[in-house]
């Protein structure tokens, strides 16, 4: 009996696994068609014939109009990919549950290309494939620009010009300019995809949202340059040509010189504090600044009109479907069951989710604490782990900014309050585990660096005592600047769980920490310190869960596709009832700006429509849940606190999990690992180097991982740094 439903399950496994291949090759095959047409674009080709032939058929449409050619040419493509993609990752998803080691012993693709291959200098950290694509994307830029250019400038002569009343230099001055914007258009169409935290296209590339925010950085600053050529270029043509008045024109049809302006001065504002030292010591004021994006782009369709702004509309759909997402999941109050306060003025929340909710290790979630901030939201890795704690999600939060202080004083007061108001977003991570495909783990971190590796050493503890498959090696190299930061380690076994004992003996695990700034062990005073707060949650207060529910990939495909649909039949309809009478097609008579207000207005409903309806729908299955978690949180309450392990460890441990942890670790006082000698003592066919901390820390263990003095090992940066 049991062999018929092993072969069945292996059966279905198989056939999931071929549907996941051809959905995949149908995303390559997109991909590349979208590739293509960015590479013609500017090209004679594309303007003469493709161009012609589409809009003969397209823009005969009394629907849709000059738009309808870039609909189908710019948005669909991108938002079938995203589609599909979701898709693909619910799939994926019901593979891994009946599989849950289908990423082990299997090398990802691209192999020695995701080593660094740039470890110093502005761009930071850089891996083969990233290069390599950025060097791809440059070199798009590049061919759009010098090929619109060459294009053009053969049409420009001095008859031409004179016709005109220009030079020909002031004539390639303004087609310049114009070519920039244009280029600096396609820049802008990949901006929005790496902040779309919950976008199924990132997870497609192997990409978290928060490993992609680098992405955004460097295209921003692509952007900017461009767009800020552009405008420089028009003003000084307007200024040679005394046509000064052009920077005050707002036409009705066609371009406006005023809304650009306005785009460009906020982007330019935004761009700004952006500068490295600004955005460290001032985050609030980078912060509130960036939702001047939305100025942005509104001016920028006011400026461009719609039609041409699909080109950079599938990226911010996108985006706009998750920041409503996020929006409806941030309206809800948690339920924070405790807080445990270490002596290191680190803290771990702990608070109640549904069963249903499952994440992967270094998954992060956005908390909100409105007595602190009602606006301020900041990230954190959830150490805990959704198999081995069904019912649990912890973060840990150091205290290092004005915020977490604040947390950590209203928490640790002898007056600290029975319930603590917290909203969340989240959470976001990778759609699969990936580290096991090694034979030995080495992470490196420093100081609150150590938190993803907890939800990954939670992640092995869990795999191999309950699935019991051979897990890699662990080497734990932690750096810590004072030996009350060892408590930290304490936060590797669950804390309040359902009482279970935890079997580590499967597991060979080594801990080496290294406590920088102090030559021998504090005093054991400091172990007073560590205490944990119980809260009482009211009973509006509800358990995180997946904002979509289970299937929370296909809720998300449905809301895209639903949309979009929504979007496409209302504006068809205005087009067809309202504008169309108007100008025939001839975008000669409809006022641009209107025509583009009409279109983000029907956008944002048909958005904010769907994804209400759904997300109502998946609260109402949830609610049932909350009934029943409401009468387990009573079971997690402990009847005292826990000590510290790490501070003071020359005292007998009843708990065998607590020993083991206990001896598996070595501490080291007055001195920095030497993480050369340690890197390269290590034995094994595939070793996975993970570094977290400081931005020099993960310089230095990146420089080692590509020096090619060892070729098996395979180097990847866990950073959170914004």
């Amino acid at each position: 009996m049991n062999g018929n439903v092993m072969r069945k399950k292996s059966a279905s496994n198989e056939n999931v696994r071929r549907v996941r291949a051809a959905i995949k090759l149908l995303l390559v095959v997109v991909f590349l068609g979208c590739v293509l047409m960015w590479i013609m674009l500017p090209t004679n080709t594309y303007r003469n014939t493709w161009r012609i032939r589409i809009r003969a058929k397209a823009n005969n449409s009394t629907y849709f109009g000059a738009q309808g050619t870039n609909l189908l040419i710019s948005t669909f493509p991108i938002l079938f990919i995203a589609v599909l993609g979701c898709v693909y990752h619910h799939l994926g998803k019901k593979l891994e549950d009946h599989n849950h080691q289908q990423s082990n012993g299997r090398e990802r693709w691209f192999g020695k290309w995701e080593q660094p291959m740039l470890v110093k200098g502005p761009l930071g950290i850089v891996s083969g494939t990233e290069l390599a694509f950025l060097i791809m994307f440059i070199a798009l830029l590049v061919w759009s620009f010098t090929t619109y250019l060459q294009n053009n400038f053969a049409k420009i002569t001095p008859h031409s010009a004179a016709e005109d009343g220009l030079k020909v230099w002031e004539a390639r001055l303004e087609d310049s300019a114009l070519r920039l914007g244009l280029v600096g258009n396609i820049c802008l169409a990949f901006l929005f995809f790496p902040v779309a935290r919950g976008s199924s296209v990132l997870p497609l590339l192997g990409l978290t949202s928060e490993a992609s925010i680098k992405y955004h950085i460097w295209v921003g600053h692509v952007v900017m340059t461009l767009f800020t050529a552009h405008g420089l270029c028009y003003i000084i043509y307007w200024a040679v040509t005394d046509n000064a008045s052009q920077m005050i024109k707002w036409d009705n049809v066609g371009i406006s010189n005023v809304a650009g302006e306005i785009c460009l001065l906020s982007g330019l504002v935004m761009w700004a504090t952006t500068i490295p030292g600004v955005r460290r010591k001032m985050f609030e004021l980078f912060f509130y600044i960036h939702y001047l994006y939305l100025l942005f782009v509104v001016f920028f369709i006011f400026h461009t009109g719609i039609a041409y702004s699909c080109t950079m509309l599938p990226g911010f759909y996108l985006f706009l479907v998750d920041r409503y997402l996020r929006f409806l999941q941030s309206r809800q109050n948690v339920r924070l069951i405790s807080a445990r306060i270490l002596p290191c003025e680190a803290l771990e929340l702990n608070f109640s989710k549904t069963i249903e909710l499952k994440y992967h290790p270094t998954t992060t979630m956005f908390i909100n604490v409105p007595s602190i901030s009602k606006l301020q939201w900041h990230p954190f890795t959830i150490t805990s782990n959704s198999n081995l704690e069904e019912e649990k999600l912890s973060v840990v939060i150091k205290c290092e900014g004005s915020w977490s202080k604040k947390l950590h004083q209203m928490l640790s007061s002898p007056t600290s309050v029975d319930r603590l108001e917290v909203a969340v977003e989240g959470p976001y991570g990778p759609v699969s585990t990936h580290f096991l495909r090694h034979d030995t783990l080495v992470m490196v971190s420093g100081g609150s660096g150590i938190t993803p590796f907890i939800s990954i050493i939670r992640e092995l503890i869990y795999t191999s005592s309950t699935i019991k498959s051979e897990t890699p090696k662990v080497l734990l190299v932690c750096a810590f600047r004072n030996s009350s930061d060892l408590s930290m380690l304490d936060l590797i076994l669950p804390f309040g769980s359902s009482g279970t004992p935890i079997d580590m003996s499967n597991l060979e695990l080594q801990i080496e920490a290294y406590v920088t700034k102090e030559k021998e062990p504090a005093g054991s005073e400091t172990s007073n310190l560590l205490r944990v707060t119980w809260f009482k949650p009211l009973p509006t207060d509800a358990p995180i869960s997946a904002l979509l529910g289970p299937n929370s990939w296909l809720w998300l495909g449905f809301i895209i596709a639903c949309s979009f649909m929504i979007f496409l039949i209302l504006i068809g309809l205005i087009t067809r009832y309202y504008i169309y009478p108007i100008d025939h097609n001839s975008n000669a008579e409809f006022s641009s700006s209107l025509r583009g207000f009409l279109n983000m207005l029907v956008i944002c409903l048909s958005i904010t429509l769907t994804a209400s309806i759904v997300v109502l729908w998946n609260k109402k299955q949830n609610s049932m849940e909350a009934t029943q978690i409401q009468n387990i949180d009573a079971s997690l309450t402990p009847t005292g606190s826990p000590e510290p392990l790490f501070i003071n460890v020359d005292r007998e441990l009843e708990s065998l999990p607590q020993q083991s942890l206990v001896q598996a670790t070595n501490v080291h006082y007055g001195h920095r690992p030497d993480l050369k000698r340690i890197l390269f003592e290590c034995k094994g066919s595939s070793i996975g180097v993970l570094v977290s901390g400081p931005k020099e820390l993960r310089h230095d263990v990146a420089a080692i991982c590509s020096s090619g003095l060892v070729e098996n090992l395979h180097f990847e940066s866990i950073s959170f740094t914004w």
